[in-house]
């Protein structure tokens, strides 16, 4: 059943994750695992290695759509679309077990949304370790279970540019729809990163925007979207840095000698990037204002990381520093990126 909520909705939340109880132990000896420590304080587990402690999934709007629903009433939003939780990519793990959870996620976040169509839609988790089966897997979520997209992280075994990952995005264009691209911390289930990001907390807070700028470097330079030119990719958190760098990244597709010639000319790495769309959970006004002159209005969706550490504070609207963006347009815009047009 389509969502038939998004079409009339004032507010449209792009950027909120949810996490299923029926996905618990679903990636095998992988986890996920729900737990409480010895002083009763939640955690989460991924494997044997990883383990997020203090969060309450349990109980909260990350797992409870009751209290999702009230909140976001609260908070001024009349529909989100739910997209994983960035902890459970498990691009690398083995593809056996990654396909397994994603089926079972799958399954699970499209029952979740089922009863709920004038507020709630999802995106697939997708096992891009084999891209094969990721084609595979985003048409059954597409097509069997209504998903409207699928949502995937900046890291995996292989580069977002690599041609082996063209017969997923081939086949989001041939099923006409978008794919979210979101960062997950570094060294869940894969390599470890850079050591000095381990403190402070600073994976989430800087090296997310260092990873989504790489992924739009890297989709442009490698040539994904001249491949696949009416591919839809959104980038989360306003693209990193994007703004701040797209002079210099523009620079570097003219000037440095691996650059492709079709980047050379000028303007026309702008051209590519204004291809992208990115949502709007940014933490000032004035970097939404740099973003807007970067890559224009059109492509840009309101984004909240609903119910997280960094959500915006409801402030009588939609959001403490969002309160400023032309939401209709913003909610327009998701329509269009989401086909709301087509049933």
């Amino acid at each position: 059943m389509f969502p038939h909520g998004l079409k009339k909705a004032r507010v449209i939340d792009f950027h909120a994750h949810m996490v299923l109880q029926e996905t618990m132990g679903a990636a095998g000896d992988f986890g996920p695992w729900l737990g409480k420590e010895d002083d009763g304080s939640p955690f989460f587990q991924i494997g044997t290695t990883y383990r997020l402690r203090g969060v309450r999934y349990v109980d909260s709007p990350f797992m409870r759509v009751d209290l999702r629903l009230a909140r976001m009433k609260e908070a001024g939003i009349d529909f989100q679309v739910l997209s994983p939780n960035p902890l459970t990519y498990f691009h690398f793990i083995p593809a056996k077990e990654a396909r397994l959870f994603c089926r079972a996620h799958n399954q699970a976040m499209a029952s979740t949304i089922a009863p709920h169509p004038e507020h709630l839609a999802g995106l697939a988790a997708l096992p891009l370790q084999d891209p094969q089966a990721a084609a595979e897997e985003l048409e059954r979520s597409v097509k069997e279970l209504g998903l409207l997209g699928a949502a995937f992280g900046t890291d995996a075994p292989m580069r977002l540019d690599d041609p082996s990952l063209d017969v997923l995005y081939a086949k989001a264009v041939e099923l006409d729809v978008p794919l979210y691209i979101h960062p997950g911390p570094a060294g869940i289930d894969g390599p470890a990163g850079d050591p000095a990001l381990r403190r402070y907390d600073l994976d989430i807070i800087s090296g997310f925007a260092a990873q989504e700028t790489l992924a739009v470097a890297t989709l442009i330079y490698g040539g994904v979207l001249d491949r696949h030119p009416k591919l839809d990719l959104c980038i989360s958190h306003g693209g990193g840095a994007t703004a701040l760098m797209m002079g210099r990244m523009a620079r570097g597709a003219r000037k440095r000698p691996w650059a492709r010639e079709e980047l050379r000319p000028d303007g026309a790495f702008e051209e590519r990037l204004q291809r992208l769309w990115f949502d709007t959970h940014v933490e000032h006004p004035q970097v939404i204002e740099l973003l807007t002159a970067a890559v224009g209005s059109s492509h840009l969706v309101y984004g909240t990381n609903f119910a997280g550490w960094d959500a915006p504070d409801a402030n009588g609207g939609p959001s403490r520093y969002h309160v400023e963006l032309d939401h209709a347009l913003l909610s327009d815009n998701a329509r269009r990126l989401l086909r709301a047009d087509r049933t």
